[in-house]
């Protein structure tokens, strides 16, 4: 009998914890019903081949395995492989969000799929980088649960966080949290994210201190950002480093949507080059795109399409978000 999927099963009947029921599950799809061998199935979701041996004989002993694949209510397997397989992205994780669709309504349930998934594949030797303004960043930090094996080996801030005093303690707090966490060395970025003018840019990056952290950029194996409709958020218009309104138009105008780390990028996910490039103190889109595992953390009406665009122009490779907004994605409403 061919393994298929049992909507109906719930996550209280297994004698598992709730966080662990979606890896399982997925686990148990890509081995029992892609046809993945285990060695695969290892690289693609960055954890070590003799886990995904005992999370398969986890799934058999809680029921999820038997002679069908049975995915739990709450767990969005099929939505995942589908927004995976239209954008081509190495994993998507899909948040159990409940009816709401506003940014506040996901946010928790997106951040608290994220802590799950940086807490079961983040690596030793992993050099994670991490975006200074994002909710959603900051939730999933907070979301967290660190435990004696999880640890990477350094997290490194990637966009420049000083602007009122308020923001940069949130900037801090992430880059330095997420290092708690993963029991990993931080690495801050103490300078703006925005200046007034290229020469400005320009002198700041000469500081040995700031230059460090753009070296430290270039072995990254995980970006951890978040992604951006065009209008600033309220965090980041607060935080004095938000783009004034006359900027925004001139990017609108120019066809943007939406951005990662400050680097615009208009309908199809193409970088629009602009005069702000050349005042962000942040990673390039250049760089930022060959870092290997690009994880968006972002969901909620609001943001849709700049996440489609993100996924289209291939800002990231692992999305994490709602139900509603892997449906608009696999729609392309």
């Amino acid at each position: 009998m061919s393994p298929r999927l049992d909507v109906n099963a719930g996550a209280a009947a297994y004698d598992v914890p709730a966080e662990h029921i979606r890896l399982l599950t997925k686990v148990a799809r890509m081995y029992h019903e892609r046809g993945m061998r285990q060695p695969q199935i290892a690289a693609h979701l960055h954890i070590s081949q003799p886990r995904v041996s005992r999370l398969l004989k986890q799934a058999v002993a809680a029921g999820i395995v038997r002679t069908v694949v049975i995915t739990p209510r709450g767990v969005h397997a099929e939505l995942e492989e589908a927004v995976e397989q239209r954008y081509g992205l190495s994993e998507v994780v899909v948040a159990d969000s409940g009816e709401g669709t506003e940014e506040a309504a996901v946010t928790p349930a997106i951040a608290a799929a994220a802590a799950v998934y940086l807490e079961t594949t983040i690596a030793r030797e992993d050099r994670v980088g991490i975006s200074s303004w994002s909710g959603s960043l900051l939730a999933t930090v907070d979301a967290m649960h660190p435990a004696p094996s999880l640890a990477a080996e350094r997290v490194v801030q990637i966009l420049g966080g000083v602007g009122t005093s308020a923001a940069q303690s949130l900037a801090t707090r992430l880059t330095g949290g997420l290092a708690r966490n993963l029991r990993a060395e931080a690495v801050y970025l103490v300078a703006p994210g925005l200046v007034a003018t290229p020469r400005m840019r320009d002198a700041l990056v000469q500081e040995p201190s700031i230059g460090a952290v753009f070296k430290a950029w270039e072995d990254l194996t995980v970006a951890l950002v978040g992604v951006g409709s065009l209008e600033p958020s309220t965090l980041l218009r607060e935080s004095g480093n938000a783009i004034a309104a006359e900027e925004e138009q001139r990017l609108r105008a120019l066809g943007a949507i939406g951005d990662v780390c400050m680097r615009f990028f208009d309908g199809n996910g193409q970088h629009i080059s602009s005069e702000l490039d050349d005042r962000v103190l942040g990673i390039g889109s250049e760089m930022l795109r060959k870092v290997p595992r690009r994880v968006g953390v972002a969901g909620g009406e609001r943001k849709w399409t700049a996440i489609r665009a993100a996924l289209t122009g291939g800002w990231v490779n692992v999305l994490i978000t709602d139900q509603a907004t892997a449906a608009d994605l696999v729609r392309d409403r």
